[in-house]
C-alpha cells in the first residue's frame, strides 16, 4: 500500500473522530437540558461510528500491508464521504 495514502486515509479518519467527539459533546448538552431519548439514540449512534474510526485508523497503522493498492484510493474516498457527512450532521446540530 503507498504509505502516504495510507497515512492520509488515517488522517482523514482522526478528523472524523474529533468530529464525532463534537457531536457526542453536543448531543450530551442536549440530553442534559431535555432528556430525550431520541438524543440517547443519537449519543450512541455517533458512539459507534466513533468506534468504527477508531478501528479504521488502528488498521490502517497496523494492517497497512495487507491493503491492497488497489483498495486503498476507494477507502480513501470513503473516509472522505464520513468526514464531509460529519461536517454536515455538525453543522444542522449546531444550528
Amino acid at each position: 500500500m503507498d504509505v502516504w495514502m495510507g497515512t492520509i486515509n488515517a488522517l482523514i479518519n482522526l478528523v472524523n473522530l474529533g468530529l464525532l467527539g463534537a457531536l457526542v459533546f453536543t448531543f450530551a448538552k442536549i440530553y442534559r437540558n431535555s432528556r430525550a431519548n431520541f438524543t440517547l439514540g443519537l449519543i450512541f449512534f455517533c458512539s459507534l461510528l466513533m468506534i468504527n474510526s477508531i478501528i479504521s485508523v488502528y488498521s490502517y497503522i497496523i494492517m497497512s500491508m495487507l491493503f491492497s493498492d488497489v483498495l486503498v484510493p476507494y477507502l480513501l474516498t470513503i473516509s472522505i464521504a464520513e468526514m464531509a457527512g460529519f461536517i454536515i450532521f455538525l453543522k444542522i446540530t449546531l444550528e
